[in-house]
């Protein structure tokens, strides 16, 4: 049952940032990355008042100073994925781009958390690293032939 909470889970991040990538182009093009950034941070403080829970302070400093660094790197990063889109980048390249940063926690978390790097678990981030550089691929053959 585990399994299927945390698998569901995963799908509604997939559904999320998905639709998440084509709302951030259509903000990008009328909004300065800074603005838009602001705009997101509201929308997160929208559902803080529903998923904070009542005891905020009660956990552990060091945890809370994890999480504040999480919440800056993740500024800063979105900030960034927000300016690729207002500096002529197409979402269709920006997004797969960008989505690799899951590539670089497979590789630190051997090493930081003592997690397994199997071979299956390798050959799936080269997987996912090739299906970026496919998506990616911008020919001048496949421009030519959808200009026809």
């Amino acid at each position: 049952m585990q399994v299927f909470i945390w698998l569901g889970l995963c799908l509604v991040v997939v559904i999320a940032w998905g639709i998440l990538g084509i709302f951030e182009k259509l903000a990008t093009d009328h909004l300065r990355p800074a603005v838009a950034l602001v705009w997101v941070a509201i929308g997160f403080m929208l559902l803080q008042a529903f998923a904070v829970p009542t005891s905020f302070w009660r956990y552990p400093t060091s945890s809370l100073a994890w999480a504040l660094a999480n919440g800056v790197l993740c500024a800063f990063g979105f900030l960034a994925l927000l300016s690729a889109m207002r500096h002529g980048g197409r979402v269709s390249i920006v997004e797969p781009l960008s989505a690799l940063y899951p590539a670089l926690v497979a590789f630190l978390a051997p090493q930081l958390f003592g997690e397994r790097a199997t071979l299956q678990r390798s050959l799936g981030v080269a997987c996912a690293l090739a299906a970026v550089l496919f998506l990616t691929a911008d020919s001048k053959a496949g421009q030519e032939s959808t200009r026809k």
